[in-house]
């Protein structure tokens, strides 16, 4: 079951992580990055029953939320946000925005051929129409993906931890099965040891 939940939870994540790599968001490419490592050592909390792990990734699950939150937030432009600066998403690397700007379905690039006089002569200058929905919709609608698979890993996190710690909880270590009345078989034999003395 730990496997199918990090299969479900880290194939969007892969997805995300390639197209921000086209878009040459770095900010999202390092907490992707950063998110699927987590997402690995929680499978490997579940599967060696290391309630750490769980809990860790649990506890990386609620900023992983809020990252996303944040993507929303950055996209539909609440409040002092804006999708058009560069210094939020690329760390003021580069000029590129979203992948989908371009790529999203039903959309016709259309090459400018007399850029403006100010603009830099490495970059192009394209205009973008009959995009059948707009980047930020599917930007939005990856980050709301993304807040459901993590709250659903959240809450399975938390039930791994609890049955982990139950089972912890079932076994005494120290004292054997002391606890429980547990006897062990007694000698019914007949010869009886003596203690010699010299």
């Amino acid at each position: 079951m730990g496997v199918s939940v990090c299969n479900c939870h880290t194939s969007p994540v892969l997805e995300r992580q390639v197209i921000d790599f086209l878009g040459y968001q770095w900010a999202p490419i390092l907490t992707n990055f950063l998110h699927i490592i987590i997402v690995i050592l929680g499978l490997f909390g579940t599967i060696q029953f290391r309630p750490r792990y769980v809990t860790g990734y649990a506890a990386w699950l609620v900023v992983w939320m809020t990252w996303n939150v944040f993507i929303i937030c950055f996209y539909l432009e609440v409040g002092d946000l804006s999708r058009n600066s560069d210094l939020v998403l690329t760390f003021n690397l580069s000029m590129h925005r979203s992948w989908w700007m371009e790529n999203g379905p039903g959309c016709r690039v259309t090459l400018i051929s007399s850029p403006p006089t100010w603009a830099p002569a490495d970059h192009r200058y394209i205009s973008i129409s009959d995009c059948l929905m707009d980047f930020q919709f599917i930007e939005v609608a990856h980050s709301s993906l993304q807040i459901l698979l993590a709250l659903a890993g959240f809450i399975y996190a938390c039930y791994v931890v609890k049955l982990i710690s139950e089972e912890e909880d079932s076994f005494d270590f120290i004292g054997g099965f002391d606890s429980y009345g547990y006897q062990g078989p007694q000698k019914t034999s007949h010869l009886q040891l003596q203690p010699m003395y010299m």
